[in-house]
């Protein structure tokens, strides 16, 4: 049974960043293989992971339904040539494998976009030990079910005041919306010293997060996007890795096999 890391936030505040980091410690600590799965529309995990999209879900999707339309499909239903349309939207990469919803095209809309990959991943994650699904801003994706039940939800937030009460509305909202979860880890990004805001015990309390992680800024980050090289691989002894493998020791089951 995979265990399934989902990241959720408001935007700008780095969650595709961490979704990239996550999928790059699990596999360097011998936790693979990992499904990545960029569930914003905005599609930006791809260039986060260094890898380059064939195809999106949305755009599968489309173009099974223009085939179907045109009765070119025969000897195979509808059904089957979505589904195959979705294993041709499959990025495969060393030790993971990355997976696109991008943007609906065509008529319908994001709910049938979000079935569409509710269905890819129902019969896509129990090939994988861990999934780690990288969502939009807020819970407009989890609320609507693309996966079940997440084992691990990480809410991220900047360190202004103003970040941290979007984590409080955020967590009011799951609980309203019923979004499934065992374990919430709330994580302050782009801290700029070492102790956490003063708020934030308050907001752990509110929110019964397990677990609440400081990592350091980004400026690693942005300055390897600025040479062309991927964000995401960082030396092992970088202090922000070094954070992020604390936090999969910690909250993410598994035998470590280093790397």
């Amino acid at each position: 049974m995979s265990f399934t890391i989902a990241i959720t936030g408001k935007g700008g505040v780095g969650k595709t960043t961490l979704a990239g980091l996550l999928v790059k410690r699990l596999i360097a600590s011998g936790r693979r293989p990992v499904l990545a799965v960029d569930a914003d529309p905005n599609t930006c995990l791809d260039a986060a992971l260094g890898v380059k999209i064939r195809q999106t879900v949305g755009g599968g999707r489309e173009e099974a339904r223009q085939i179907a339309g045109k009765g070119l499909a025969s000897g195979i239903s509808k059904q089957q040539l979505l589904e195959l349309k979705i294993e041709e939207s499959l990025v495969e990469a060393e030790a993971f494998d990355y997976l696109a919803m991008g943007r609906p095209e065509g008529p319908g809309c994001y709910c049938y976009a979000n079935n569409v990959l509710k269905s890819a991943l129902e019969t896509l994650a129990g090939h994988y030990p861990y999934v780690v699904l990288d969502n939009e801003a807020g819970l407009e994706n989890l609320s609507r079910r693309i996966v079940r039940k997440v084992d691990l939800l990480i809410m991220v937030s900047d360190p202004s005041r103003r970040g941290l009460e979007t984590v409080r509305r955020l967590h009011a909202l799951a609980r309203e919306m019923g979004v499934a979860f065992d374990r919430l880890a709330l994580v302050v990004n782009r801290l700029r010293q070492e102790t956490l805001p003063a708020e934030v015990e308050a907001v752990r309390a509110e929110t019964g997060a397990q677990a609440v992680w400081g990592l350091p800024d980004l400026a690693a980050v942005a300055e390897r996007a600025e040479r062309g090289e991927y964000g995401c691989d960082l030396p092992a002894d970088n202090a922000l890795v070094r954070k992020v493998d604390e936090l999969l020791r910690v909250l993410v089951p598994g035998r470590e096999t280093g790397g």
